[in-house]
């Protein structure tokens, strides 16, 4: 089990390393879910970060127009308002043969609030990203003030999504405004997903704020926790 931080420039980066982030992801939190850095920045985040950490990079909603920056492990991709499963099958394939060529792996973003994104329901997104060869999916809020993940989908909903994953073999990540309440980012880990990305959780001044290395430490110790 990794922890996965959310860091919009190198200074975020910096914090998160010193806090012990397993995966160092860039994203512009100001963008939405998935808002992308531009290209320089996410070169100068892969710099600052040390080289046995992964960096991961978000590259939005239906980005299988838009050229995979490298330098990253993993590139995020969501399917919101993309429509039916056909044409999310076509973009995701166009998008996991960019991902190759930029030396990256794929992972496919599901939304607990997919009716509201305009994107496929969870368990679908599961199986277009292993028909595409995807590396992982990772289970998402599109929209970050209208609930958290369990709030939108119960403890259940979201295991049944879990074995479906390990079921296809792919990586899973879970985030969404996983806050210390319950539940929140303690049932993320019990429930044993391989990542749990955080935001707002390792920020002071939530999700727009500073990543605080302190923040990250805390979060990171209860990751050690759960996995010990």
């Amino acid at each position: 089990m990794r922890l996965l931080v959310s860091v919009r420039d190198v200074r975020d980066a910096r914090a998160a390393v010193r806090g012990g982030a397993d995966i160092v992801d860039a994203k512009d939190p100001r963008r939405g879910a998935l808002g992308p850095v531009t290209p320089r920045i996410l070169a100068c985040i892969r710099s600052a970060v040390p080289s046995a950490i992964p960096v991961s990079a978000a590259l939005g909603d239906a980005a299988a127009e838009r050229a995979v920056p490298r330098g990253a492990a993993y590139v995020k991709v969501g399917l919101r308002d993309v429509g039916g499963a056909r044409r999310a099958r076509s973009l995701v394939h166009r998008v996991a043969q960019r991902a190759i060529e930029a030396g990256a792996e794929l992972v496919l973003v599901a939304y607990a609030d997919s009716a509201r994104a305009g994107s496929l329901p969870p368990l679908a997104v599961v199986e277009i990203a292993a028909a595409a060869g995807a590396r992982g999916v990772l289970l998402d809020t599109a929209f970050k003030n209208r609930g958290s993940l369990f709030e939108l989908l119960d403890i259940a909903r979201v295991a049944h999504w879990l074995a479906a994953a390990r079921t296809a073999k792919l990586l899973t990540a879970m985030a969404g405004s996983l806050g210390w309440g319950e539940p929140g980012l303690r049932t993320a880990l019990a429930l044993g997903a391989d990542i749990v990305g955080v935001r707002g959780a390792a920020c002071d001044g939530g999700r727009i704020g500073r990543v605080s290395v302190s923040r990250v430490r805390a979060l990171s110790a209860l990751v050690a926790a759960t996995v010990a």
